[in-house]
């Protein structure tokens, strides 16, 4: 019996005999040859001999023929045909790929295993193979050109840049869970009306504020989405379109502070409604154009900037004051200390208990 491979979840065979043998098999037991078969379908000798050695394959014509001759239903020469041609498929296929499994190392392999998000292969080959499934292309090739090539929307960024391999899942991910969540066709009155409560959310327990800001967003066409950092990623948020009418905000825990993670938030609707649809933004401290701009836009609006100019002048911050500029502001104190540490107006060793740490709910 030949050895076989598990391939998404069914069993592929090594080794598959074209449909001529089983055709030949058929022939012997009736006690027929080529010569009567190739009379009885009306079909040149030539042909029957060719169907049988492989080099001619079985058409939906000559399969009702067959059904028709010997017995045997066309569904099954069919199925029989098909399941050969899959097969060779496959085998020239593996070929093909046996020449890139070294592409593999690029990848953190045991970290898309371990968050769930490529099964484990022993089989190098077929862990390639998992790993193009995961990206949705046909192999090395054709994932360098959608994901590195000069055109490609998220060569932008130098976040991309220091490690393309790994930013490159991690935004897939995001990409998978984005496209599944519902949303709403993307309405950026309803969005930008809805800041002022998502401002508000940063003095409500994170778990509540994280459910109510991906619910509301997705209702103005905006899909957030949580994704676990791998090796290699030092981006703490994405912006991307995934269709005209829907916008994705991908966002993780970088750097396990609520201010951090509010600003990035905040930031990333900067460039959903400051910035194009057809560039990919990825928050990693970036200096060009649009990142300052995106950073103002979250500054401004988490703080207001005459509000936030006059208590600097102060020059006097202590735990009841940043608290209560915060109350004044309607934000999380956290918020104030962040940006006053930022900015150097407080050492980043002081007033940290007004920091809320942040962690992964598994953890």
């Amino acid at each position: 019996m030949p050895m076989a491979k598990k391939i998404e979840n069914e069993y592929q065979p090594d080794e598959l005999s074209a449909p001529g043998e089983t055709l030949l098999e058929v022939l012997e037991e009736r006690g027929l040859t080529q010569t009567t078969l190739a009379r009885r379908t009306g079909r040149p000798k030539k042909t029957i001999n060719e169907i049988i050695k492989g080099k001619t394959t079985i058409t939906a014509e000559t399969a009702l023929q067959l059904e028709r001759v010997l017995g045997v239903p066309a569904s099954f020469w069919n199925a029989r045909q098909r399941d050969y041609e899959e097969w060779r498929a496959r085998r020239d296929e593996r070929a093909s790929l046996e020449g890139h499994v070294d592409w593999l190392k690029q990848f953190p392999v045991r970290d898309l295993v371990k968050l769930g998000w490529i099964e484990k292969r022993k089989d190098k080959v077929e862990q390639l193979r998992e790993l193009l499934s995961f990206f949705g292309v046909v192999s090395p090739d054709q994932w360098a050109e959608e994901w590195t090539s000069p055109s490609a929307a998220f060569r932008a960024s130098s976040a991309f840049e220091a490690n393309e391999a790994a930013v490159a899942a991690w935004l897939r991910r995001g990409e998978i869970e984005g496209r599944e969540m519902p949303c709403n066709a993307f309405d950026p009155d309803l969005f930008r009306g809805s800041l002022a409560m998502f401002r508000g959310l940063t003095r409500e327990p994170i778990e509540k504020a994280i459910k109510d800001l991906v619910r509301t967003a997705a209702m103005a066409g905006v899909a957030i989405v949580f994704i676990r950092s791998v090796k290699g990623v030092r981006a703490s948020g994405a912006t991307r379109w995934l269709s005209p009418d829907k916008a994705l905000m991908q966002l993780n825990l970088r750097y396990r502070r609520a201010d951090q993670l509010w600003f990035t938030v905040f930031h990333e609707v900067g460039h959903i409604l400051l910035h194009g649809k057809k560039r990919v933004f990825i928050e990693n401290g970036e200096k060009d154009d649009e990142e300052h701009e995106a950073n103002e836009f979250a500054a401004d609006f988490l703080i207001r900037p005459k509000d936030y100019r006059r208590f600097v002048a102060r020059e006097v911050f202590t735990r009841t004051s940043v608290t209560r500029f915060a109350a004044h502001q309607g934000i999380s104190p956290g918020i104030v200390l962040g940006r006053l540490q930022r900015e150097k107006h407080i050492p980043f060793d002081r007033l940290n208990g007004l920091h809320d740490r942040l962690k992964w709910a598994d953890e």
